[in-house]
């Protein structure tokens, strides 16, 4: 990861007696002690000329008249920031940015359970409330806002199918100008509507092309022969300004109290870009750290290389934050700012979107979330306890099918592990003896072969016990249980535990489905009832959130058995129906023998 540009070194100007004026500039060290990326990137920033000052701001001695020393101050001092080197202007043009005729100033809400986990005091930047619950509504709009009216007349035109698309239409309504947004035909119908809807009749929404880079291709023929403005999701100062207020909303929430750092998702980079500009010109001991998804880090790819380095391919789980070249403002602004960028991959994206939910009741899209991860992953990494963070949930704008798949991979506290039983009865009651009373949230196993068994198991461990993964791990491998540890195998949870198992020919096999309480101990009452000489030939079960759990049980029993099968059944007390001729059953999961089921 990166270091922090506050440990730079300084060059103090003292002025002489006779005008008793100082100027400060920041200016990189020629030397640092830890290996980074920042300490080794390239810069490529233009040749900076240390005493010319932002405009309004008195003029620097010449250094001719005046002693100059280098000086390394400590990093909680304050830094005087030369404006030309960081962001000329940028300061005036968030101050004066037009967003409040259409945004909102957002809550800093403190988040109690975060704070409590990450023993750091933690505050959520909910632009996820905006009116079109994103951000992007504040570079949009004091984009469009300074326009002439000549301008808007013509026309103004985008290309997005996301927050961005949402911000340009609501702005056009309200600036009562027409817009065109091209939108690639496999948009989802929500994202189609929910423009149309901040939009009203000013707005066209145009279904062009197969992918983003099509419809960018038509958005650039109308902005070129219908004279529209070109209004970009990142690249454009205004854009960035308006971004920046945000940065101007949190250092005004937090003037009477520490702030140490805060956490902003970057896909373009233009809020990042924005809140650097505004925050290391006004409180530069704050850190402001970037974070990407990690097939999507365009931002610190060209960082690292000095330059816009375009992405040969990018993931679309954080669509939202999903570009392959930032923009080069944004990138000249980051490079020259920015503290520290960081990555977190898909599983730590939804752990933050579920423990945003528990602070903030609200479900982040996935870019949305990307600060909360970037957050906990920067705190875990470098043991951070005892300071103030704030973390922007940048927008909320979920496509609701994809909540299965962020609920499934959100639990970071869930273990999973392979392990190998012996192929007899009693083998299963014994493996889930060595878990109890762990919660086990995943069982999957099929009788293969005489001989062994394979299952796949995941489970949580205690969080107040240390190592009591480990732990688990060594009961197992004592008792003669073989097992690894696949929590962290990308193949084995997104594929393999729902293709565990297939067909087995097993004599006398007899299949049940059964509900069982989601209470603890409803699985081990399950096996303490069966008889003992039964052998466990199937079993499936996973944690969906119910307040019952849906198992798949196969038991092999002999034919002469059904009375105690049944008896065992109305004991038990738990919801069952038998699917032994299920067709599904039996083209799936038994062998056949090459015949065919009716």
């Amino acid at each position: 990861m990166f270091s922090s540009l506050s440990r730079r070194a300084v060059l103090r100007v003292r002025a002489s007696s006779s005008s008793g004026r100082v100027c400060g500039v920041l200016v990189p060290s020629a030397s640092h002690n830890s290996e980074s990326l920042f300490q080794s990137r390239q810069k490529s920033t233009q040749p900076v000329d240390p005493f010319v000052e932002e405009e309004g701001t008195a003029a620097a001695t010449t250094p001719n008249n005046n002693a100059q020393e280098l000086v390394n101050f400590p990093e909680a001092q304050p830094i005087l920031l030369n404006a030309k080197e960081h962001a000329v202007g940028y300061l005036n043009k968030i101050l004066n940015a037009r967003v409040y005729e259409a945004a909102i100033e957002t809550e800093l809400q403190e988040a109690k359970n975060l704070s409590s986990a990450l023993k750091n005091k933690i505050f959520l930047k909910r632009e996820d409330t905006q009116p079109v619950f994103s951000f992007k509504i504040r570079g949009a709009y004091n984009k469009m806002a300074h326009l002439t009216r000549a301008e808007l007349d013509m026309g103004v035109v985008c290309c997005s199918a996301g927050n961005h698309a949402q911000g340009v239409a609501l702005s056009a309504r309200k600036l009562g100008c027409q817009a065109v947004i091209v939108m690639p035909l496999a948009t989802p119908s929500i994202k189609v509507n929910a423009v149309r809807t901040h939009g009203g009749p000013t707005v066209e929404v145009r279904l062009f092309g197969n992918n983003y880079d099509e419809a960018a291709v038509e958005a650039k023929r109308l902005q070129k022969e219908e004279n529209m403005t070109m209004i970009h999701p990142f690249d454009d100062p205004y854009v960035i300004a308006g971004q920046g207020t945000i940065g101007l909303e949190i250092l005004k929430a937090r003037v009477s109290g520490p702030l140490d750092a805060i956490f902003v998702c970057c896909g373009g980079g233009g809020m990042l870009a924005g809140i650097a500009a505004y925050v290391k010109r006004v409180r530069p001991n704050v850190k402001v750290i970037g974070v990407e998804a990690a097939d999507a880090a365009g931002m610190t790819a060209s960082i690292r290389e000095g330059q816009v380095v375009t992405l040969d391919s990018v993931g679309l789980f954080a669509d939202g934050a999903a570009v392959k070249t930032v923009g080069s403002e944004t990138f000249r602004i980051c490079n020259t700012l920015v503290d520290d960028m960081i990555t977190v991959d898909t599983d730590q994206i939804c752990n933050a979107i579920k423990l945003s939910y528990n602070d903030a009741r609200v479900v982040l899209e996935p870019a949305g979330a990307l600060g909360v991860a970037g957050m906990k992953k920067y705190i875990e990494e470098n043991g951070i306890t005892g300071q103030t963070m704030v973390a922007i949930t940048s927008g909320a704008n979920m496509d609701f099918d994809r909540l299965r798949f962020v609920s499934e991979r959100a639990d970071s506290s869930e273990r999973t592990l392979a392990v190998t039983i012996p192929e007899t009865p009693g083998s299963f009651r014994a493996l889930y003896a060595l878990i109890w009373p762990r919660n086990v949230t995943e069982f999957s196993y099929r009788f293969e072969a005489k001989g062994q068994a394979h299952v796949l198991i995941s489970f949580q461990p205690v969080m107040n016990v240390d190592n009591d993964f480990e732990g688990v791990l060594e009961g197992l491998r004592k008792n003669d249980f073989s097992c690894y540890d696949l929590s962290h195998n990308d193949l084995a949870k997104s594929h393999v535990r729902h293709l565990a198992g297939g067909r087995s020919n097993v004599p006398h096999e007899r299949i049940f489905r059964f509900d069982f309480p989601e209470s603890p101990g409803a699985l081990q009452r399950f096996l303490a009832s069966m008889d003992i000489t039964w052998n466990v030939s199937l079993f499936h079960y996973r944690n969906h959130g119910d307040d019952f759990g849906r198992v798949l049980v196969g038991i092999q029993v002999p034919d002469t058995c059904d009375k105690r099968v049944q008896n065992f059944l109305d004991t038990l007390g738990y919801t069952y129906a038998e699917e032994t001729n299920n067709p599904a059953y039996l083209s799936f999961l038994r062998h056949t023998n090459g015949e065919t089921q009716d």
